[in-house]
């Protein structure tokens, strides 16, 4: 069987409505993952085949070589698998002109992202991939990355190091700086992006951290679109799509949004026409998203792994844990101010049809990582304004379930978070729920108010099998 390589090997159907190579480079995304394939390398995509333009993408992998040895033997053609509740679909994305990993060697990426012909620097790394130090608004100097690359400030390998060098070089060229735009899930990520960036350069070179400080744009974002991990199904559905092996393929559902602040001062590609929204203020929409996806996500992960349910779509399935979700989703949209034009409770109806789409293998355990960088945003930012504090205690149970790793109702796992062994040895001192509690929320503060609720409920899950404990708390 043919890789997929070449556009004219691949059926007319399946085509990008453009041809890539009449298009330069405009974009370097720093973390080619599945994410940033399913999303924003398909809405540039789509921009190019509207309006044109030098828009393509380098993809640079920071850590694995992996995503880019898929993809680059392909000549950065995927296909992008789109699972319908009745059907499946997709199409070969052009949008990626090539792609490199910068583990080990900078250099490479540096270069792209000093060229005169970059103009925007995207970012899907994940939030513990930056080294936020998110209460002060500024960099984490403890963080391996940031203090590495604090050392070594012209040989970075973390991601603002990168960030930093290849602007103090741009602005060495008197060349105009790039946009930098966060596309991970993080309240005001480009805000929050910037205050890190600036802390970094100040620290390497004051002068470089005010030169970023006046000069350059850091728009925030919010984007969603359900993008399992890809799997042999995944390669399998794109080679039936395309009639090639694909090894780069990734697959999502039909759903997808995605929200700009709009300031780029080297221009842009032409999103809208793809259907992004250009807002001037970014925060509600991510409030939203966060307290009612990401929570009713984060709340569903914990309590159907344990439950012994793999995927969204089983917990969907489930009558009794589905109940629950529609309970967090109606108690989360309590928590939000009006918003023009968005019915709230039309957007609970959607998220519930979306997280019980068959089509969806997004697992739950999956869902589940960096918990203690999660739920913050996810459950405790909603809690100062619930009427409702037992949906929130109840997530807030099943995640500290989740990190007592005791395995009573279910086989052994790995806490997977970036503070797991910090977590492993809080809950081990956790001989009781209370215990549990209070050792955890001295690492990842917990709203107070929880307290009361949460405990209770935590004690049933440590003692009894969730599934029970599930369906006591949707029969209340």
């Amino acid at each position: 069987m043919t890789r997929l390589a070449r556009l004219e090997d691949v059926p007319a159907s399946r085509r990008p409505g453009y041809v890539p190579e009449a298009h330069g480079v405009g974009i370097v995304h720093l973390g080619l993952g599945a994410f940033h394939k399913a999303h924003q390398a398909d809405y540039t995509d789509r921009a190019l085949a509207a309006s044109g333009g030098d828009w393509r993408i380098l993809g640079v992998s920071l850590r694995s070589p992996k995503a880019a040895e898929e993809i680059g033997p392909q000549n950065g053609l995927y296909t992008l698998v789109v699972r319908e509740p009745a059907a499946t679909t997709g199409r070969v994305i052009g949008a990626i002109a090539s792609a490199l990993c910068s583990a080990g060697d900078p250099e490479p990426a540096l270069a792209a992202m000093v060229g005169v012909s970059c103009r925007i620097v995207s970012l899907t790394v994940t939030e513990k991939a930056y080294g936020l130090d998110r209460a002060n608004r500024a960099c984490d100097p403890s963080h391996p990355a940031v203090a590495a690359d604090l050392l070594a400030p012209r040989r970075p390998q973390g991601v603002l190091g990168l960030l930093v060098e290849a602007l103090r070089r741009r602005r060495e060229a008197g060349t105009a700086p790039f946009t930098v735009l966060c596309c991970d899930n993080l309240p005001e990520n480009g805000a929050l992006v910037r205050a890190a960036t600036i802390d970094f350069a100040r620290r390497v070179e004051p002068s470089l951290g005010g030169w970023i400080e006046a000069e350059v744009a850091f728009p925030s974002t919010m984007v969603d679109r359900i993008t399992p991990a890809s799997t042999a199904a995944t390669l399998a559905a794109a080679e039936a799509l395309t009639g090639l092996v694909d090894l780069a393929a990734v697959e999502t559902e039909p759903f997808t949004q995605w929200v700009i602040e709009d300031r780029f001062p080297l221009g842009r590609p032409d999103w809208g026409a793809a259907g992004a929204i250009f807002a001037d203020d970014v925060a509600p929409f991510e409030a939203m998203k966060l307290r009612m996806l990401n929570g009713s996500h984060s709340m569903l992960a914990y309590a159907g792994f344990h439950a012994g349910l793999r995927c969204v779509r089983d917990v969907m399935a489930d009558p009794a844990l589905s109940r629950l979700v529609r309970r967090h989703l109606t108690a989360a949209a309590a928590t939000l101010p009006p918003m023009p034009g968005i019915d709230l409770g039309r957007y609970a109806d959607e998220l519930a049809t979306r997280f019980a789409n068959p089509a969806i293998a997004h697992e739950t355990f999956q869902i589940a990582m960096d918990g203690s960088e999660k739920l913050p945003q996810r459950i405790f930012a909603a809690v100062p304004y619930a009427t409702d504090l037992r949906p929130f205690a109840f997530a807030t149970a099943a995640w500290l379930r989740h990190v007592s790793g005791r395995s009573h109702d279910g086989p052994a796992y790995v806490l997977r978070d970036p503070r797991a062994e910090a977590l492993t040895a809080a809950a081990a001192r956790g001989t009781d729920a209370a215990a549990l509690y209070d050792a955890v929320s001295a690492l990842v503060p917990i709203p107070a108010p929880l307290r009361a609720e949460t405990v209770p409920l935590l004690d049933a899950m440590l003692s009894r099998p969730m599934a029970e404990v599930i369906r006591d708390e949707a029969g209340r």
